[in-house]
């Protein structure tokens, strides 16, 4: 990171950010190519660990790169602020973000899907608890994301 003056490293504080977005994106290659997809998310902590879950249709794209994919990016930002200045160069614009890399896979089975289900619905609601229709689970592709390494930044 270029500016380490803006970067935060306390693992709470991470988190805190992380919890501010509501919005992710998922940074995948398909021959060579940056394929970029916003997506609605939840996570879990655990012991300086971090785990994302994402909701997809079960078919597209997306979900036909999962397999080539070695490893995946993601970014998500926030708090978005413009600072004006007295001359164009003056600008500058107010965020916080985070970004990194991990291992992208579809789960299978009603009960790992469900709970990254509850993990999204959780980070949208603070709800922890829902209950799924099986049929719209069986249906439903959920993505977990275990991240490998990440960054956070806030100016």
């Amino acid at each position: 990171m270029r500016r380490k003056d803006r970067e935060i490293t306390d693992f709470s504080k991470m988190l805190e950010v992380l919890s501010s977005c509501d919005c992710c994106r998922l940074g995948l290659t398909d021959e060579g190519q940056a394929y970029i997809v916003p997506m609605n998310f939840g996570y879990e902590a655990a012991g300086g660990s971090l785990i994302l879950y994402f909701h997809s249709a079960g078919e597209g794209r997306k979900i036909s790169l999962i397999p080539r994919q070695d490893t995946v990016s993601f970014e998500a930002d926030c708090r978005h602020a413009l600072i004006e200045g007295d001359s164009p160069c003056a600008f500058s614009y107010r965020y916080q973000s985070v970004m990194g890399t991990g291992k992208l896979e579809l789960l299978s089975g009603q009960e790992a899907k469900i709970h990254g289900l509850e993990k999204i619905m959780e980070h949208y609601t603070n709800a922890s608890h829902w209950d799924f229709r099986p049929e719209m689970v069986e249906r439903a592709a959920v993505l977990r994301l275990t991240v490998l390494d990440w960054s956070c930044k806030m100016h």
